[in-house]
């Protein structure tokens, strides 16, 4: 939609052709940019369509509509455009606990779960986690180019149940989002469903109760939960990649709920991925991508062979330009380690060795759709294709409890790569510490 109002603002006049499952996410781009009225044309093409007949014949049923809307002059409401504009007011609501939900989710402001009321005095409190003025920009975020200010970053804290210790991670991870190398522009709007994952490291994960041993992706720790699902609230009220409407996922995907985990990086024998990334071990950061898979992996045995045959017999063909995070467990890392595996061999014997026959492989059959820069395929269809083009796609981080599953994270293809941003703390940070040190579980036996 942006390349058609660069055109129309030239004075040429057009008529987008839109999915009529993209209509809502087209009325969205297009009022954005000051043209609500930009005129499309809906197709009904079945989405990333392979079969060329299907495509020409629904194609030519929409081209008498693409002529009219090309030729028929513009109305007056399509010459002088109106923008709604925005309620500045700091005050929104008032009500009990569950009339505040219930104004939030119909407003579309939530995930679905209750939301922590975002009032004053709890705002306050959550900017205590930062010394940056509350009208500091991080950055503007897509695909709605919202001001993520720190403000705003605090008040969808609040609402996911952070506290104000974690908004400096929270604060990091914007910073992330802003950052196109990371590809959240596309990415949160994509049918791919993505969703953002962060690898917190340094000293900052025991300080704020970062789980990164047994089930450090499920619930049950606020510090991986809160700041991921602030993480996914900010993506939607202020980036704007609202599910259905700009968020275009197809399936979904539950991990957009929450994605953070921290590194061992005392169970590990090699450097953190911070410190492999150009960072002191000092350091406190976060690291993120966009995966849209998730797989316990069984390793094939437990010494090098088995967990090295595990990983590269078990990566998807066709994703060979992918960003993958493999997370070892301590034992695991070890028993490479002890072999004289670095993190970089490992990656490079991935690259190397990670193949599957060329008739398994998506791009073998010529139309398959959702792959960019297509391998070249070998004439036999059993001859082997590599499935890492790139050991710079791979990283590896030690994490998770006693057992034996291998977790690899992938995202289908390659839109962004790994950002780290390091997290600043403010000066009032070890009295902020204290203040929630004894905020754990304590189960009982």
């Amino acid at each position: 939609m942006y390349d058609a109002i660069a055109v129309e603002q030239r004075d040429t006049p057009t008529a987008t052709l839109v999915n009529t499952g993209f209509i809502t996410d087209s009325k969205s781009a297009s009022g954005l940019q000051g043209i609500p009225g930009l005129r499309t044309v809906p197709e009904t093409v079945p989405c990333e369509c392979s079969v060329q007949g299907v495509i020409e014949e629904n194609i030519l049923k929409s081209m008498n509509d693409v002529v009219t809307a090309l030729t028929t002059p513009l109305t007056e409401q399509e010459k002088h455009p109106v923008q709604k504009q925005a309620d500045a007011s700091r005050i929104i609501f008032s009500g009990d606990y569950t009339e505040i939900n219930r104004f939030f989710y119909r407003r579309g402001w939530g995930d679905g779960l209750p939301l922590v009321p975002p009032t004053e005095a709890a705002v306050r409190e959550m900017l205590q986690g930062t010394d940056l003025p509350s009208d500091h920009l991080v950055g503007k975020l897509e695909p709605r180019f919202g001001k993520a200010t720190i403000e705003k970053i605090a008040i969808n804290a609040v609402m996911a149940g952070a506290l104000p210790t974690h908004l400096p991670v929270i604060i990091a991870t914007v910073k992330g989002l802003a950052d196109k190398t990371s590809g959240f522009g596309t990415y949160g709007c994509s049918t791919g469903s993505w969703s953002p994952h962060t690898v917190v490291n340094g000293p900052i994960r025991d300080e704020i109760h970062i789980n990164y041993g047994s089930g450090a992706l499920s619930p049950g720790n606020i510090a991986n939960a809160a700041i991921g699902r602030a993480i996914s609230l900010i993506a939607k009220n202020i980036a704007g990649a609202r599910k259905g409407v700009e968020d275009m996922g197809v399936q979904g995907n539950p991990a957009k709920y929450s994605q953070v985990m921290g590194e061992d990086e005392a169970g590990s024998p090699w450097e953190p991925e911070h410190v492999g990334r150009g960072f002191a071990a000092s350091d406190s950061t976060v690291t993120l991508f966009f995966p849209n898979c998730y797989d316990q992996l069984w390793p094939f045995g437990t010494d090098e062979k088995g967990i090295l045959s595990g990983i590269i017999y078990n990566l998807m063909p066709g994703n060979s330009n992918a960003l993958t995070l493999i997370v070892l467990t301590q034992n695991h890392a070890r028993t490479l380690a002890d072999a004289g595996w670095d993190k970089d061999k490992i990656c490079t014997f991935i690259s190397l060795n990670a193949s599957t026959p060329a008739y398994r492989h998506p791009s073998f059959y010529g139309t398959n759709i959702g792959i960019e820069n297509k391998p070249a395929m070998p004439i036999n269809a059993m001859d082997p294709v590599l499935l890492v083009r790139n050991k710079k796609n791979l990283r590896i981080i030690v994490a998770g409890g006693p057992g034996s599953f291998i977790g690899r994270h992938t995202s289908s293809s390659l839109l962004g790569d790994f950002v780290t941003y390091k997290i600043d703390v403010p000066q009032n940070w070890q009295t902020l510490v204290q203040k929630y040190k004894n905020l754990v579980p304590k189960y009982e036996i």
